[in-house]
């Protein structure tokens, strides 16, 4: 049985600001070691409950947060910062399950930490009219490739985001957000030990999993920080201007229209940054 695992830093247990997630920042090694026990932890789960390979996407920053070499499962591991699918590089028709581990909120949302993709220039994204995340924006590649997402950690907010594009995912809530830079965490230890509860359990009831219920074709709405972002995301094909600070998506292939947009995301940072 094969998971994929695309993790995350600001979902951790304790992570509650940028200077916790950032290579080079003081406290960075210390929560990196947190985050790699939350990762371990979900390989651990599913291993408990019959899984045997794995595929961790280290999908943080400049995506090489984690140490191979203790990795739990023997897992692989698939990092460096230029991946063309982002988040969900690796992915395809082979696994039977998907891990977003240490996941955080939609940028117009109260969750620690909250962006989209791009913090400098995305303000909000909403799928087919509902706000959403990194996980329901990628949670596009999972239907393509036919894959049920189960298992969400991170905060209580952004819990409820995925399960509103994946109904059914087992969510293990290691913290409660209280603003986009405070939040009441659990015990690390309790954390994995959660992490590791909601991965057997989701491993273990993986026959009745579906995959995201996005219906198709399917619309994604960004709204940028400024007007000369949304002008800028126009110069791709098939994306149209809806308002000054907002453009359209429609596709019904939904890898499709993940790739449009990771190609805005592209486009749009050098002015943005």
């Amino acid at each position: 049985m094969k998971i994929f695992i695309s993790s995350d830093m600001e979902g951790t247990a304790g992570v509650v600001d940028w200077n916790q997630c950032l290579l080079g920042e003081p406290e960075y090694e210390y929560y990196r070691t947190l985050l790699q026990g939350e990762v371990n932890a979900a390989i651990e789960g599913a291993q408990a409950a019959g899984a045997d390979e794995f595929l961790v996407n280290d999908s943080h920053s400049k995506m090489q947060n984690l140490r191979p070499d203790t990795l739990a499962g023997s897992a692989r591991y698939l990092s460096g910062r230029h991946k063309p699918m982002y988040m969900m590089q690796g992915l395809d028709e082979s696994f039977d399950a998907i891990f977003f581990v240490s996941y955080h909120g939609s940028m117009s949302s109260p969750a620690p930490l909250s962006h989209t993709y791009n913090p400098r220039a995305i303000a909000e994204v909403k799928l087919n009219g509902v706000v959403v995340g990194e996980s329901g924006i990628n949670a596009l590649v999972a239907l393509g490739h036919g894959v049920p997402i189960v298992l969400i950690t991170g905060d209580d907010i952004t819990a409820q985001e995925a399960a509103n594009v994946s109904p059914g995912v087992h969510q293990a809530i290691v913290k409660t957000a209280v603003s986009r830079f405070a939040a009441d965490s659990m015990h690390p230890a309790a954390a994995r030990d959660l992490i590791r509860a909601k991965a057997e359990a989701a491993i273990a009831s993986l026959g009745n999993a579906q995959p995201p219920a996005i219906t198709l074709p399917a619309t994604l709405e960004i709204t940028y920080r400024n007007p000369d972002l949304a002008e800028m995301a126009t110069w791709i094909s098939g994306v149209t201007r809806h308002a000054n600070t907002t453009v359209a998506i429609t596709d019904d292939d939904p890898i499709r229209l993940f790739k449009t947009f990771i190609n805005t995301v592209v486009l749009t940072r050098d002015i943005a940054e």
